[in-house]
């Protein structure tokens, strides 16, 4: 059946900022549909919520405390994973983000801290994953949480739009590297809502932000796990090197952001 082609029954998944928002949903996502899951993330006990929650559903699940900027601990959640479980069949690069900032507000050093969390990081772990995963599964899937912002300009994105355009184009790069043996897609995300949105999110932000989204709504984390669920299956088995768009049809941006000079 072809619902058969969507399950991931005994894989394992490695998801990084798997303590809430879309890398929790994920997590959740991959357990329900049969992997078993090492959530990683800095917040131990996030990332153990997310953990039970994967073991009430009847998988495994690990909880290692990850900061991504540091390799050595890169190193270590991929080990754990391998020591614990014994494979690694799909990785998601989800821990990223930087917020919005004026351009002439931006400090060169500031620009590169947003390449380094979004793409470094991202770039590093599916170095170190990628041959473990061909030799424990013999073939797998990475997938990268891009944004809208990284192909849709807007003032104010100048560090985190550069860089998730970035981490979509190393998305492509990687993806004729690695192929035939391990995929490698990303997801284009709009305004979803997570504690990250909601700590800018007041009223008439949101009701202008859902009145320049053609869906005419916010995303929800279930929505991009479900794009997710999709590019780590075997039903997109011949899907490498895209860039979804998870981001209800936005060809701009629906955050306005002043200009320099207004």
């Amino acid at each position: 059946m072809i619902l058969d082609r969507f399950k991931l029954t005994d894989r394992v998944a490695v998801v990084t900022g798997a303590g809430r928002g879309i890398g929790q949903a994920i997590a959740l996502a991959y357990a329900e549909a049969g992997a078993d899951v090492v959530c990683a993330a800095r917040t131990v006990e996030q990332i153990e919520d997310t953990a039970a929650r994967v073991r009430a559903l009847g998988r495994r699940a690990l909880a290692v405390p990850t900061d991504v900027l540091d390799e050595a601990q890169l190193e270590r959640l991929v080990r754990t994973a391998l020591d614990e479980l014994g494979r690694i069949d799909v990785l998601v690069n989800n821990a990223g983000g930087s917020p919005p900032k004026a351009a002439l507000e931006t400090s060169t050093r500031e620009l590169e801290a947003a390449f380094r969390f979004n793409v470094s990081t991202a770039f590093a772990l599916t170095r170190i994953a990628v041959p473990r995963m061909v030799e424990t599964a013999g073939e797998g899937s990475v997938i990268n949480i891009s944004s809208v912002a990284g192909r849709e300009i807007s003032p104010g994105f100048a560090a985190y739009g550069t860089a998730k355009a970035a981490l979509s184009f190393l998305t492509r790069e990687l993806a004729q590297d690695f192929a035939p043996r391990v995929r490698v897609n990303a997801i284009a995300v709009g305004s979803t809502v997570t504690e990250a949105l909601a700590s800018v999110l007041t009223p008439e932000i949101e009701k202008t932000m859902v009145e320049l989204t053609p869906m005419g709504r916010l995303g929800s984390v279930e929505d991009v796990a479900a794009c997710a669920l999709y590019l780590a299956s075997p039903a997109a088995s011949y899907v490498t090197g895209e860039i979804y768009g998870v981001n209800g049809g936005l060809t701009s941006l629906n955050m306005r952001m002043p200009r320099a000079f207004d």
